[in-house]
């Protein structure tokens, strides 16, 4: 991993820049624990809850998108839930592990240049990803994706291991 670890000791300029370093960290670490796993691992489940390494990929592409495009910006979005079929994430079979790793980094990019050109304190569009509440600030947006993706981290960790793999950071 290219990502160093954003150090609280390491100074920003500004919450924004803490907020995309540990965003940034987040997701490239998924992206390379999934890259070590051995493509036998990628789209096999090894946890009751059944859902797949490569999904989990798919799931926080659709998280940013979610969260940043459909929510803070209001944007309409065709399938804002497209990781999805019926209540468990899925890829298809067609879906290569090129394409959904490069469609996270792309989201990624999209994610950090709004945040960049926006004040955390800046609310978002109205629309229908609020479900009838008001809209959040871009700081709470953030602070829910950073809890996504630790928590989502976590949980990869676990399968790391089980298949194998390096665990921890």
């Amino acid at each position: 991993m290219t990502t160093p670890f954003p150090s609280p000791t390491v100074p920003a300029d500004n919450r924004t820049e803490v907020f995309l370093r540990y965003l940034d960290f987040f997701r490239e670490s998924v992206l390379a624990k999934v890259s070590a796993l051995p493509e036998s691992e990628l789209r096999r489940s090894s946890l009751p809850s059944g859902w797949t390494p490569l999904e989990l990929v798919k799931h926080l592409r659709y998280v940013e998108l979610r969260w940043i495009e459909w929510g803070f910006q209001g944007a309409a979005v065709a399938e804002p839930w497209g990781d999805r079929r019926g209540d468990r994430w899925h890829v298809t079979a067609e879906e290569t592990t090129a394409e959904l790793v490069a469609a996270l980094r792309a989201q990624g990019a999209h994610t950090s240049a709004v945040v960049a050109a926006h004040d955390l304190a800046q609310v978002g569009a109205p629309g229908p990803r609020w479900d009838g509440a008001e809209p959040a600030t871009l700081e709470r947006v953030l602070f829910h994706l950073l809890q996504e993706y630790a928590r989502h981290l976590g949980h990869l960790d676990i399968v790391t291991e089980l298949a194998g793999g390096a665990t921890g950071e």
